[in-house]
């Protein structure tokens, strides 16, 4: 049986793989070939292909200043031999020290988005360790706004609130986001995939919430509670997101699938092996 060499070592190491980051050697040089020709004319050429690149879901594109710096070269390198848009996302606060380092000419193909589930710092310090304190991170997020950039929400993960906490939660988020100014809000709540949840649930208990610590055990146990978590959750921010602009991303299995389809006008995308096979959202 083959054993991919960096699992291998990575469990020598006792480390588990999420744990790792892989740097691509040359990154920026292997982009700009793959955007080039054999001739070393630019490949995507037309003027009309304006399609969104995003990064990223695994590796933050701001982590540090050496990793911003990286990615201010893969933005230009882009934005010089494409027409495509670039959508950042991070958990950091140096978003604006790449903002700053766009040329006028190509800011409005630039979109920016810090994502945080909660706005207590103390919670988010407990299951988000390394990163900066969410109120730094939504000021940098204001510092976008006000620069005139453009900008997204991203509401992910989202805890699990007390059931008459829900609607004062995305009333909350959607006034720290300032959801006026976003192109869009993205939002997901914790989902049950490998040992996510219990790290979760510890972390919160070796913080001292244990009170959030146990609502994220109760939806861990129970596919029901768990749903109705998911759905409470974006009932609340169906009300207070305009329409149009929530994308509320969510597993569906053979069970929720018919709920969630009924609401797709209100901004959920489902996810998952059923999911799969359904038409485009209108």
């Amino acid at each position: 049986m083959f054993r991919h060499p960096v699992a291998t070592a990575t469990r020598k190491a006792g480390l588990v793989f999420s744990d790792i980051v892989i740097r691509r050697k040359e990154a920026v040089a292997s982009l700009r070939e793959w955007l080039l020709t054999s001739r070393g004319s630019p490949k995507y050429h037309d003027p009309t292909d304006r399609r969104v690149i995003y990064s990223s879901p695994l590796v933050d594109v701001a982590a540090n200043v050496e990793l911003a710096k990286e990615t201010v070269e893969a933005c230009l390198t882009i934005l010089e031999l494409t027409h495509w848009q670039i959508r950042l996302l991070s958990k950091s606060t140096l978003l604006p020290y790449i903002a700053e380092r766009i040329p006028a000419e190509h800011r409005h193909r630039m979109i920016f988005g810090v994502s945080t589930g909660t706005l207590d710092d103390g919670v988010a310090r407990a299951i988000e360790g390394g990163t900066p304190l969410v109120s730094r991170r939504l000021g940098s997020f204001h510092q976008l706004q006000d620069a005139g950039f453009r900008t997204f929400g991203m509401i992910c993960p989202s805890l699990h609130q007390a059931e008459d906490e829900y609607d004062d939660f995305s009333a909350a988020m959607a006034e720290a986001i300032r959801v006026d100014r976003t192109e869009a809000v993205w939002a997901e709540v914790i989902n049950v995939r490998g040992e996510s949840m219990k790290r979760t649930v510890c972390d919160l208990e070796s913080a001292g919430f244990a009170d959030v610590a146990e609502r994220v055990k109760h939806v861990s146990a129970e596919d029901a509670a768990w749903e109705r978590y998911a759905r409470n959750t974006f009932a609340a921010h169906a009300r207070h997101m305009p329409r149009g602009k929530l994308k509320f991303l969510q597993y569906v299995d053979g069970r929720s699938l018919d709920w969630w389809m009924q609401r797709r006008g209100e901004g959920p995308i489902p996810l998952g092996a059923v999911a799969g096979h359904l038409p485009a959202a209108p």
